[in-house]
């Protein structure tokens, strides 16, 4: 009565109980990859491998003249930075954990990067914060967290 029978194809599926899943093996998660929405890959790449220090690990394109899909990463860290529309959206604020967020804005400054000069926000709620924006509006929060990596 009221319900699907057995075998419909209205039935919703049975999951699993999250509880009876054995977190070892099928309940492992990895780390998120933020997805940034760019513009323009020359100026992504002064930005975030010439200036910040991130490693261009690879780039894929469907064919030649279609948009950039960027792979990028520095010590734990992994963006993925794209042209295609509707991946991402400009404006967006990525929260990173640095272990000494005075060393890296002093190199920051040093590289005299024409478009940003961020400064250090010590009273910041999770610990002192450099926010440094790329150029397609999106903001890397680079945090020196209480309780470190």
């Amino acid at each position: 009565p009221g319900g699907s029978p057995a075998g419909s194809p209205h039935r919703a599926p049975r999951w699993p109980n999250p509880r009876s899943v054995n977190a070892s093996t099928d309940g492992r998660i990895g780390p998120a990859v933020p997805v940034l929405r760019i513009f323009d890959v020359p100026r992504a790449v002064e930005f975030y491998c010439d200036y910040l220090g991130f490693t261009l690990d690879g780039e894929h394109r469907f064919e030649p003249d279609a948009p950039a899909y960027l792979f990028l990463s520095w010590s734990q860290t992994k963006l993925h930075l794209s042209e295609h529309h509707g991946d991402g959206s400009p404006n967006t604020v990525v929260w990173i954990p640095v272990a000494n967020v005075y060393a890296l804005h002093r190199r920051l400054s040093a590289h005299r990067y024409r478009y940003a000069r961020p400064g250090v926000d010590d009273d910041a709620p999770g610990g002192p914060t450099m926010d440094v924006t790329d150029p397609f509006g999106n903001q890397l929060r680079f945090c020196q967290h209480q309780e470190g990596l």
